[in-house]
């Protein structure tokens, strides 16, 4: 199954990510915003994040979850490499969503190439559809 594909877009980026599950979406997504910044395949998995975020709402939770990418990137110099151990899980009573993770990669190295900057996700045209293959998210960034 493919992971992500970008798409045209006028003045920013935009792609989309696909899964077998909703968890695995969104963590190609999260694969998909660090190519806009860098390789993650060659940064090496050193370190690791625990990564807690929710949302009223699956939309408002998949920004959250990939502001974590942009925060820790600028607050820590830490380049995602991977998600791990993804869980997403629907509370009721208020109705919210809650998503856990884990982030491995690495500090900002010398031989690391950082060729992009994502200055924020966006909800314009964001989409999460769920089909039989599976699910398919559409999201917009601003570069």
């Amino acid at each position: 199954m493919e992971k992500f594909r970008f798409l045209p877009h006028t003045a920013d980026a935009k792609f989309q990510a696909f899964g077998r599950t909703l968890e695995e979406a969104f963590a190609h997504a999260a694969l998909a915003v660090c190519h806009l910044m860098w390789a993650p395949e060659k940064v090496q998995p050193t370190q690791e994040k625990v990564v807690e975020v929710d949302g009223r709402d699956l939309k408002q939770l998949l920004v959250a979850f990939l502001e974590e990418i942009l925060f820790l990137f600028e607050t820590d110099d830490f380049m995602l490499a991977e998600v791990a151990d993804i869980q997403i899980k629907r509370q009721e009573k208020p109705p919210r969503y809650q998503l856990q993770a884990r982030f491995r990669g690495d500090r900002i190295k010398e031989d690391n190439e950082i060729f992009g900057d994502v200055k924020a996700i966006t909800y314009n045209e964001m989409e999460i559809k769920e089909t039989p293959e599976g699910v398919s998210l559409q999201v917009v960034v601003d570069i």
